[in-house]
C-alpha cells in the first residue's frame, strides 16, 4: 500500500471496481481473497458466479447467523445458494473451465509481469498444499482480470518486468486492478486505465516496477 492510509481503493472498493468489468449473461469465476468479494457487488446484473469446487450459481456471502457450513466457496468461505444454483462434482466444474463455457476468471496474485504472466499459487519454501484451479482457469477462460494490492507489506511493486515467482500462466492477464487503479496489459508494457481516488499518475508510476506506457 502507499505510506497514506487514505490515498486510493480499499479491498471492498477494489472488489466493487471488479464487479464493474462484468456484463449480464456472463459466467465468472472468483478466486480466493479479494475476488470474492466481487460477488457482493453485482448488484442487478444477471451474472452467474462459478466456484471450483462445483457450484454454479452463488450468491453473496451470508449474514452472521444465517451461515451454513455446508455451502462454501473454493477458498472455504461460507456462501449463500440461490434459485438458480446448480451443484456438480469437480470433474464438471474443470469440464466447464477448460471447455471454455467461463466467460472470465477474477482473481488474486502474488506477482503480474508487464507481459501478462501471472505467478499467484506458492512461494517457495512456504508450505503449498496444491495449486487449486488457478492454471485451469488462466488457460481455458475468456479473460483473466488480476485484483490485487499494488506493493507487497515491504513497499515492494508485485507489478514487475519478469515474474520472479513459479508461473500459474504466461501472458495470461488482460486486465489488472490494484489499490492504486486499473491497467490493462498492452504491447510493449502496462497501460493506465483509470487512477483511483486521490492517485495520481505519478505515484502510480513510481509504486510500479513494470513498464508503464
Amino acid at each position: 500500500m502507499m505510506s497514506s492510509e487514505n490515498t486510493g481503493w480499499d479491498r471492498n472498493q477494489m472488489a466493487a471496481r471488479a464487479a464493474e468489468e462484468l456484463e449480464d449473461g456472463m459466467y465468472v469465476n472468483l478466486g480466493i481473497g479479494i475476488p470474492t468479494l466481487v460477488a457482493n457487488y453485482v448488484g442487478d446484473k444477471d451474472i452467474t458466479l462459478q466456484s471450483e469446487n462445483g457450484m454454479l450459481g452463488m450468491g453473496p456471502f451470508p449474514y452472521e447467523g444465517e451461515e451454513d457450513p455446508d455451502l462454501i466457496n473454493a477458498g472455504k468461505q461460507t456462501i449463500t445458494e440461490l434459485p438458480k444454483t446448480a451443484y456438480f462434482d469437480s470433474a464438471t466444474s474443470f469440464g466447464m473451465i477448460r471447455g471454455g463455457k467461463i466467460a472470465a476468471a477474477i482473481l488474486g496474485a502474488m506477482e503480474v509481469a508487464e507481459n501478462g504472466d501471472l505467478a499467484n499459487w506458492m512461494i517457495p519454501g512456504k508450505l503449498v498444499k496444491g495449486m487449486g484451479g488457478a492454471m485451469d482457469l488462466v488457460a481455458g477462460v475468456g479473460r483473466v482480470i488480476v485484483v490485487m494490492d499494488h506493493q507487497n507489506k515491504a513497499g515492494e511493486s508485485k507489478l514487475l518486468k519478469a515474474c520472479t515467482l513459479p508461473l500459474t500462466g504466461a501472458g495470461v492477464v488482460d486486465r489488472i486492478i490494484t489499490n492504486l487503479g486499473v491497467l490493462d496489459v498492452a504491447e510493449g508494457g502496462l497501460k493506465i486505465v483509470e487512477l483511483a481516488d486521490g492517485v495520481t499518475e505519478e505515484a502510480m508510476r513510481a509504486a510500479t516496477e513494470a513498464t508503464i506506457l
